[in-house]
């Protein structure tokens, strides 16, 4: 069994930053992509990045091209989400999962429980 557990969220101030991780442990399924998506409440579950298992192919939402940066330690079986000049639009829920690495959630098999990321105006 796979398991993906999130950690990082935080309350931070509107241009901030947060680095959020998502660590693997189980049953681990090499040649998936991770991919990082968010929820705020009332709205549906949006892609925000995915980066491949080898780490040099990555997928960017619109939303985050220029402030957030995907990348992904194979050692340490974590990807992480570097995520600067934050905006109250960024308040979500965020979950990585296992999957093929494009922005459709259905496409995405494993998830984690979600980490809570609130940006203050």
């Amino acid at each position: 069994q796979v398991k993906l557990v999130e950690s990082g969220g935080g309350l931070v101030q509107a241009g901030g930053s947060l680095r959020l991780s998502c660590a693997a442990s189980g049953r681990t399924f090499s040649g998936l992509a991770t991919g990082w998506f968010r929820q705020a409440p009332g709205k549906v579950r949006e892609f925000v990045a995915a980066v491949s298992w080898g780490g040099s192919d990555t997928n960017y939402a619109d939303s985050a091209k220029g402030r957030f940066t995907i990348s992904r330690d194979n050692a340490k079986v974590t990807v992480y989400l570097q995520m600067n000049n934050l905006i109250p639009e960024d308040t979500a829920v965020y979950y990585c999962a296992l999957g093929d690495g494009t922005s459709s959630p259905w496409e995405y098999n494993y998830w984690g429980q979600g980490t809570q990321v609130t940006v203050s105006s």
